[in-house]
């Protein structure tokens, strides 16, 4: 075989590979040979069949066999010789014709990993933003679990109000005739709850078991529906029953609804998740600090080809948004060479911190343990309440989908590690201002955080209700957009 070294350019290797038509004959011959122990011909006893005629029978299968094969063990030896780092596989091209007692000839391009060289965190200097669970914030997530605790009981004779049940027949008509879906019978509406249409429960205060009312309201301007979105329709209502809503006190027996056996204990679980909340904001903002670091401390060459593969998935997360006209706001006026332009930018620095990562890794052997991912899973199923035997059994019966859990978990490992090196100063603020999405407007809060009382409400609850869940699918997690992502590259 002679190899030639046609190109050496940043990452970009290109060799001319020259398999002697000798050594391809001579590999074909050895491969009939051991073909013929297995066919079966009449007329001739096993291994007894002429080599010529075993050539002129299975010549060309045996033949692309034998030159695929040593292809591989071409580019296998070439990698290996020249102490190569694939960052993906090589792309091979044939010279010319394949053609038997001609030489084979073919070209292979790669493209190799970086050389990182030195690494030294000790000089990074991050703020870590830490917030503690106030007395108020735990009363307001006690209210909101005594809300949703709430029963409803018949109340003869009773005046409807907002919290109130009201059980209704209704029929509604758009120009004066029924349209699909807009009727029903025995419904439990919760007046206040904004279950309906805007302006319907409203209409319905004040009234009692066996009134009747037409109720006039439009449809939301962006109504899913049409036919229906923005138009003015008539509902005629009838009240058939009116339960009256008894909350619960804040005591023991409302601990008790929540698998805790007093107040004290209840409202210590409440400040554990919320606190919980806090502490996974403030791990999240100082990692993405940290990345935001790493990416200016650390400049290299990155692989033209992984960056082509994250810019194309990220570009189709694009395409897709603007079919579904959901494209942010900031992007919806840019063409698709700003875009391109842009969001190529974006993918070559998660490459870049993928690969950065990967090598920290590597060097200082961070692995992903079975523990590891057992915990990973626990934490997805703490995201759906109540469906935990549908989380567990998507995961158990898709493997890829549980290594998918593998490079994030990967990822928080060495950037735990880094912060370890690093000097962090960790600096007291208010709630809202540990919740306020860097991103948004002035004082937003994040979309992952918003409103931690009811997160903590809502962990209370699955607490309560843990193993209820039944399905076979997974619940589609949130989609995060792909130019606020954090995340680094999975590649490297």
């Amino acid at each position: 075989m002679q190899v030639t070294e046609t190109l050496n350019e940043s990452l970009k290797r290109e060799y001319k590979i020259v398999i002697p038509a000798t050594e391809i004959d001579t590999r074909t011959t050895q491969r009939l040979e051991e073909l013929k122990d297995q066919v079966r011909l009449p007329g001739f006893r096993p291994g007894k069949v002429p080599l010529s005629m075993m050539r002129q029978r299975y010549g060309k299968s045996v033949l692309g066999e034998v030159l695929e094969k040593a292809v591989q063990e071409s580019i296998t030896e070439v990698i290996d010789t020249n102490g190569l780092k694939p960052a993906m596989q090589p792309n091979v091209d044939l010279v010319g014709e394949v053609e038997d007692g001609k030489d084979l000839e073919f070209t292979m391009a790669v493209e190799v990993l970086p050389e990182i060289g030195e690494l030294d965190f000790s000089s990074v200097a991050l703020e870590r933003e830490v917030a503690v669970v106030a007395a108020e914030k735990v009363d307001e997530a006690l209210e909101d679990l005594r809300q949703r605790s709430k029963a409803h009981e018949p109340a003869e004779g009773k005046v409807a109000e907002n919290g109130d049940m009201a059980k209704i027949d209704f029929l509604g008509k758009l120009d004066g005739e029924p349209f699909e879906g807009g009727a029903a019978e025995d419904y439990d509406l919760e007046l206040g709850s904004g279950s309906f249409i805007p302006g319907f429960e409203d209409q319905l205060v004040g009234l009692k078991a066996g009134d009747a009312k037409t109720v006039e309201v439009s449809f939301p301007e962006d109504y899913p529906a049409e036919h229906l979105a923005g138009k003015p329709v008539l509902f005629e209502v009838t009240v058939k029953e009116i339960k009256q809503a008894i909350v619960p006190e804040i005591d023991d027996e409302l601990a008790k609804k929540f698998g805790k056996e007093t107040l004290d204990e209840l409202k210590e679980a409440v400040r554990g998740d919320l606190q919980g909340e806090y502490d996974e904001v403030s791990k999240a903002k100082v990692k993405r600090k940290l990345l935001d670091a790493l990416a200016d401390a650390y400049s290299f060459d990155v692989p033209e080809g992984l960056v082509s593969a994250e810019f194309d998935g990220i570009w189709g997360q694009i395409q897709q948004a603007k079919e579904q006209g959901s494209l942010e706001e900031e992007d919806a006026g840019k063409s698709d060479e700003e875009l391109t332009t842009e969001y190529r930018a974006i993918a070559e620095r998660r490459v870049r911190l993928g690969l950065l990562l990967a090598e920290v890794g590597q060097r200082n052997e961070i692995n992903v343990a079975q523990d590891d991912l057992n915990k990973a899973l626990m934490r997805e199923m703490r995201r759906y309440p109540g469906q935990e035997a549908a989380v567990i059994n998507y995961y158990r019966n898709n493997p890829q989908a549980m290594d998918s859990l593998r490079a994030p978990v990967f990822e928080d490992k060495v950037c735990d590690f880094i912060l370890e090196l690093a000097k962090v100063t960790e600096k007291s603020v208010a709630v809202d201002a540990l919740l306020a999405d860097p991103d948004a407007d002035e004082g937003e809060e994040m979309p992952a955080k918003k409103s931690s009382k009811k997160a903590a409400s809502k962990k209370a609850e699955a607490d309560a209700e843990a193993g209820d869940g039944k399905g076979e699918e997974k619940p589609k997690a949130k989609k995060t957009r792909a130019k606020k992502s954090d995340e680094a590259s999975e590649e490297g």
